[in-house]
């Protein structure tokens, strides 16, 4: 069982955000922004590669309102989903990054190596 469903599960603790049947918005244990919250669908999918337009559907309200809530959807915010190791996953349960509370930069071409870049 992935962290994320112990999560879901209540085996390991989080500072949750909101909840509701099918989704969970909590703190990431190591934020890269003032605020940063993950929100992941409580049934176990791999990634956004193997989601379902319906889930995302209801996805998408779920994550606006966690917006709201942090207070968010005036300042501004990053939503970040990354797919398959090259693409920064390192847990393989589908969440959402959401970044903000302060003007954020890109960085992450500036660390890349562009030798490797396609």
């Amino acid at each position: 069982m992935c962290i994320f469903c112990k999560i879901v599960d209540g085996e390991i603790p989080s500072n949750k955000v909101l909840e509701d049947d099918n989704f969970i918005a909590f703190h990431d244990i190591n934020p890269t922004a003032p605020i940063h919250v993950l929100v992941i669908p409580k049934e176990h999918i791999e990634s956004f590669s193997d989601v379902d337009a319906d889930l995302m559907a209801k996805m998408t309200p779920f994550i606006q309102d966690v917006v709201k809530k942090l207070g968010l959807d005036e300042s501004g915010y990053r939503l970040v989903t990354n797919i398959g190791s090259d693409g920064g996953q390192e847990i393989n349960h589908l969440h959402f990054h959401i970044l903000g509370g302060g003007k954020l930069i890109w960085k992450h071409y500036q660390e890349s190596d562009p030798k490797r870049s396609i």
